[in-house]
């Protein structure tokens, strides 16, 4: 009888512990099923519910500034809408009063004069893409309320470092580009070398000691470098003009992209949108300016390329509007966050970023090549004058410290 009551209390045993067994297995799969299924928004919800969080939340509140910062109060007259509103706003600002300034612009502007104004846009755009993009597009945007959290995402890094590289890569593109159309600056140095060559061999030809049989060769030979230069002068012009509309299909592509950045910019936060319009503006005035010296010296009268300048801003609201719809209708990261866990599996590569969420990167690239890359070779251009040039280095280089100061006051706080 004593040994039936032990088996039956062992078997009983035996159950119970494949029973916890079993309920701490589905307790665990169902704990690990709901990680997998949370989003960014649903853990940082959970992390405002901890004790120290919260803290950091209250001495953050503690700590604001009584007032609004004065570029707030601004932004917020020039920026009241929504970010679609905002962006199509910005677009008016930065194609209108660059385009009305060349009004004022002589037509026998020299764009080297531009040097200083060209150092300030390059602190401009470097500031911009330094102090608010790239930390924009890796940690997201401060909260003035409560402390926020970075959940870090190798694959997500990734693909936005790969966006930033693109729209690096498709500006050297336009720009390799635009360089074979025109035939680049060796084109141009292989028309005035041929016509120097004309003259060097009619010279030497005529230059034998050959009586009155020279002197006519002489003739013919000045005669025919004559006609060789003035062939080669209608061929340099063709191609200055050529260059000049060239030159426009270019701007209406590069304000193409200056829209997207807008939009972009404007969809990740009001701030970084204003921030961005500042320096899109800034670079904007001698970009015009230069555009505008360059077509009267391919021929158009200053009425033309006023109205040529204008034509190439159509550029920048069209890709304003590009930028909008992918950002309504591809989606992006705040969207992602909002729905379900399905949802936010569906982004790219499995990583919850969106085709929206790419236009930054993107942005940044196309800032990086055209802040270094498309001006800064023109910056290291260097006369024979040494004390004037010295000058003008130190000018520069305040200039380049003006405008990234002013990006970096701008969002300090």
């Amino acid at each position: 009888m004593a040994f039936q009551l032990m088996g039956s209390l062992k078997r009983i045993c035996v159950v119970f512990a494949a029973a916890v067994f079993l309920f701490s297995f589905l307790v665990s799969a169902d704990e690990k099923g709901s990680v997998a299924s949370l989003t960014a928004a649903d853990v940082e919800e959970a992390l405002q519910q901890c004790s120290v969080v919260q803290a950091l939340n209250e001495h953050k509140l503690a700590t604001l500034p009584e007032h609004a910062s004065w570029t707030s109060r601004v932004f917020a007259v020039l920026f009241p809408g929504s970010p679609a509103v905002n962006a199509i706003l910005a677009t008016l600002y930065i194609s209108g009063p660059p385009n009305f300034l060349l009004a004022l612009c002589p037509p026998n502007i020299d764009p080297s004069s531009l040097s200083i104004m060209v150092a300030f846009a390059v602190g401009g755009l470097l500031g911009d893409t330094l102090f608010h993009l790239l930390p924009e597009i890796f940690l997201g945007e401060d909260s003035p309320e409560h402390a926020r959290f970075v959940l870090v995402e190798n694959n997500k890094n990734l693909l936005l470092g790969l966006g930033i590289m693109v729209g690096f890569l498709t500006f050297v593109a336009m720009d390799k580009t635009l360089r074979i159309a025109t035939g680049g600056e060796g084109g141009h140095d292989h028309g005035h070398s041929h016509s120097h060559a004309a003259e060097d061999s009619a010279v030497t030809t005529g230059s034998k000691p050959d009586g009155k049989s020279g002197e006519v060769r002489k003739r013919k030979g000045k005669s025919k470098g004559k006609k060789e230069e003035e062939q080669d002068e209608k061929e340099i012009n063709a191609s200055v003009k050529l260059g000049g509309y060239l030159n426009l299909i270019a701007d209406f592509t590069h304000n193409i992209t200056d829209g997207l950045a807008l939009s972009s910019s404007f969809y990740a936060s009001p701030t970084i949108g204003a921030t961005t319009t500042v320096a899109v503006f800034f670079h904007e005035i001698p970009h015009e300016v230069g555009d505008f010296a360059l077509l009267i010296q391919s021929g158009f009268s200053k009425r033309k390329a006023m109205g040529a300048q204008f034509v190439t801003a159509v550029g920048a609201f069209l890709g304003t509007f590009i930028g909008i719809a992918i950002q309504e209708f591809g989606g992006n990261t705040a969207s992602f966050e909002s729905s379900s866990a399905s949802a936010s599996s569906a982004g790219l590569l499995g990583t919850g970023l969106s085709w929206g969420d790419m236009l930054l990167p993107f942005t940044a690239g196309t800032f990086l090549y055209v802040g270094t890359v498309a001006v800064i070779p023109e910056m290291l251009e260097t006369g024979k004058n040494k004390g004037e040039e010295v000058k003008k280095m130190a000018m520069q280089f305040l200039a380049m410290a003006a405008g990234a100061g002013i990006m970096l006051g701008i969002s300090w706080s």
